[in-house]
């Protein structure tokens, strides 16, 4: 596993980084080839926090944790990929199992196993809206009276469309589509 290790206002010392070398090349076991992690370590004045995002055959892994012990943060956040990447795993195989299931017989065992099997979560509601060119300031007004979590737009000056979200922190996030 390629692992890019940054630090935020926090020196990332050798033992640090082999820490972490070490705890997230643990999730190199569940990838086929070669895989690149993006690990930000950022310290504010009570909490340590990890980020770690993992580009994944276009799905994108990421997880996030904070407590005031960092190595306890690295921790954390390896459980909750290794939970996600079982997850993505798990969906993959179930994927390939119906797909065989479809090309043979259907069989009273498989309408059984069929029935017992979880269901997927699915689109229950479309909504559709006008949207009108506004900055992205506008639309975080947008949002804070609208008082959601996040709001799509279409940017004015960059003519795409964007979205605001409000951060665990309190401040702002803005996504902006980027093809690839």
């Amino acid at each position: 596993m390629i692992i890019n290790l940054r630090g935020k206002n926090i020196d990332v010392t050798e033992a640090l980084q082999n820490y972490v070398e070490k705890r997230i090349g643990k999730l190199d076991k569940y990838f086929e080839k070669e895989t690149e992690a993006q690990v930000l370590l950022s310290m504010t004045r009570e909490n340590n926090i990890v980020e770690v995002t993992i580009l994944l055959d276009g799905m994108i892994l990421r997880g996030e944790e904070s407590t005031q012990d960092m190595y306890a943060s690295i921790d954390n956040v390896v459980e909750k990929l290794e939970k996600q990447v079982e997850k993505y795993k798990a969906k993959l195989t179930r994927n390939k199992q119906k797909l065989g299931r479809a090309l043979a017989e259907e069989t009273e065992v498989a309408r059984e196993e069929k029935a017992e099997e979880e269901e997927e979560p699915k689109i229950v509601r479309v909504k559709r809206f006008a949207m009108k060119p506004m900055v992205v300031e506008e639309a975080i007004l947008q949002m804070d009276l609208l008082d959601h979590d996040f709001f799509v737009f279409f940017d004015a000056e960059t003519e795409v469309v964007n979205v605001v979200y409000r951060r665990k922190d309190g401040n702002y996030g803005l996504i902006e589509p980027e093809l690839s």
